[in-house]
């Protein structure tokens, strides 16, 4: 009994973690998609006459479909109803039909064709979306932000409907194992993809020293190619698994009409679903304007293209020492020699201010940004850890929730104080920008561990496609109003390196605001309920 089980391939470590890299790559591809052109920003308008309006237009419609056709919904019945690898190849392929979609739409090719000129003379008034003022286009929005509107909502269907698949199949490989583990290990490597395109993006942007916005967009398409290779590579690899165990492919309860009553009846349920799309509203939209707003607010001299710090070798080595920061920081938190944890420590930091350096020589806004991710790499695993071992959960909601006001204030109104000192300005951004990554840390670590303890077992599923719902309300709703307040709060014609963040940043800052109340209110219900938010995952003894 005993040998036949140790050759199955869920039971070769080795195996397990190949299965967890395959869909990892595929959702770090998809990571580094989602947020392609938010380093062009400015690039996008010069070259595309896309404003504020229209970028932040288009951004919104990746979680339309989503929303208001309730496609996430529909991606977990297929997940139910097909199992894990037959959703998985359905999700790549759906997100690369959507990037083609939105290739072509920034392409020289679209420039003048006849879709050029149907998406001019159509969709600027749809019924219903119009009147409800919800609506993906608008009169006079650009032809090739309607059309790659149209692209990147397919894309977020399957970019949706990839998340939840790989969370199904890491519990299907790791169940009873390092499930933990392998999950922060997936969203470590799919955070990175934020930084990657914040690097690459406007390196191949300007390649060859033109400027072509749609190669960009071409190596993005090019990784959703690798996505989807990946995810057929893993379809292989779990049938291969069943027909080992001789097992059916497990499948959850499928979403239930009737389940929603006794999810929106739970007080706690509402409480961290609006904390959710609160403070979720004020991360990820931001991460398409942030660029764009250190280029307004820091004053930085590009590197000279001739010397190493404006030539294209730069960006690999960039990268690499990025690399370095990420592997070494998060392989700290797992070494049992003390000697070797703080060395790796040790050089985690060496390289992140040799990052940081080498950011500041260079002068662009995304290579700055893309610190992001890297604390946040570095303090999941402790921050899941303690939360697993000490609790303490609605706290570290709250303190998340302070911190993420303060990085948005800061940059809203100090940030701009700094406004001709290169380094003053530089350090300012660098700082906030980590410290957010950290706020971006302690508030999932906190947040996703709470739900099984607010709902019944039989329906956490439910209540997490319904928290996933509303959460796209706000990753669909706040990128086009940041927009709309860009628009409204700058003079007409004004100059993409020249906007005025400072509103913008005060409404993201207000929903942290929100965000914290709602903590405040949380902590007290659970102490009085006693919902168990402060208590630990693993009951010790």
């Amino acid at each position: 009994m005993t040998q036949t089980a140790t050759k199955t391939l869920r039971d070769s470590a080795a195996m397990r973690w190949i299965a967890l890299l395959l869909l990892a790559l595929a959702m770090f591809c998809a990571y580094i998609f989602m947020d392609i052109l938010s380093p062009i920003k400015d690039l996008m308008q010069e070259q595309r006459g896309w404003d504020s309006q229209a970028f932040g237009t288009m951004q919104g419609a990746e979680t339309f479909l989503n929303v208001f056709v309730f496609f996430l919904i529909f991606a977990g019945i297929i997940l139910d109803k097909m199992g894990v690898r037959f959703t998985a190849v359905l999700s790549g392929a759906v997100m690369l039909v959507g990037g083609l979609i939105k290739f072509y739409a920034v392409s020289d090719n679209f420039i003048g064709s006849s879709l050029d000129t149907w998406f001019t003379n159509n969709l600027n008034y749809i019924p219903l979306f119009d009147e409800l003022g919800v609506s993906p286009f608008y009169r006079g929005m650009p032809s090739s932000a309607k059309l790659a509107a149209v692209g990147f909502m397919i894309f977020g269907c399957g970019a949706e409907m990839a998340g939840i698949t790989v969370s199904r199949g890491i519990v299907k490989w790791f169940k009873g194992r390092e499930t933990a583990l392998a999950m922060g290990s997936e969203m470590a490597l799919a955070r990175l993809g934020v930084a990657t395109c914040m690097i690459f993006s406007p390196y191949f942007a300007k390649l060859g020293g033109e400027v072509h916005v749609d190669n960009s967009v071409k190596f993005g398409v090019v990784l959703l190619c690798i996505a989807l290779i990946m995810f057929v590579t893993y379809f292989f690899m779990d049938k291969k698994l069943d027909s080992q165990t001789g097992e059916a492919e497990e499948k959850d309860d499928p979403f239930k009409i009737k389940d929603i009553g006794k999810i929106l009846s739970s007080l706690g349920f509402w409480l961290v679903a609006l904390l959710c799309v609160l403070y979720y509203s004020a991360i990820f939209p931001f991460q398409k304007y942030a660029v764009n707003m250190l280029q307004c607010n820091l004053t930085l001299t590009e590197a000279d293209p001739n010397t190493f710090w404006g030539g294209p070798s730069v960006t690999i080595v960039q990268y690499i020492v990025m690399l370095m920061v990420a592997v070494c920081a998060f392989a700290s938190n797992f070494s049992k020699k003390k000697g070797l944890k703080y060395g790796l420590m040790a050089l985690a930091v060496v390289a992140l201010v040799v990052y940081c350096y080498m950011g500041y020589m260079r002068g662009t806004a995304e290579t700055i940004f893309a610190v992001f991710p890297l604390l946040a790499v570095a303090i999941t695993p402790i921050l899941g850890n303690y939360v697993d071992h000490k609790g303490k959960a609605a706290s570290m909601l709250m303190i998340g929730s302070i911190l993420l006001v303060l990085c948005h204030l800061t940059f809203a109104f100090i940030l701009p104080m700094c406004k001709g000192s290169a380094v003053g300005g530089t350090v300012v951004a660098y700082v906030t920008i980590l410290v957010l990554g950290a706020s971006f840390s302690l508030v999932p670590a906190a947040l996703w561990p709470s739900v099984p303890k607010l709902v019944d077992e039989k329906i956490i599923g439910s209540a997490y496609a319904l928290i996933f719902w509303i959460q796209n309300i706000g990753l669909w709703l706040f990128p086009l109003l940041i927009g709309k307040v860009l628009t409204a709060t700058n003079p007409e014609g004004v100059a993409a390196h020249d906007l005025n963040y400072t509103w913008a940043l005060v409404m993201l800052a207000a929903l942290g605001v929100a965000a914290l109340l709602i903590g405040i209110y949380l902590k007290a219900v659970d102490k009085k309920k006693h919902l168990g938010l402060e208590e630990p995952n693993i009951k010790e003894g």
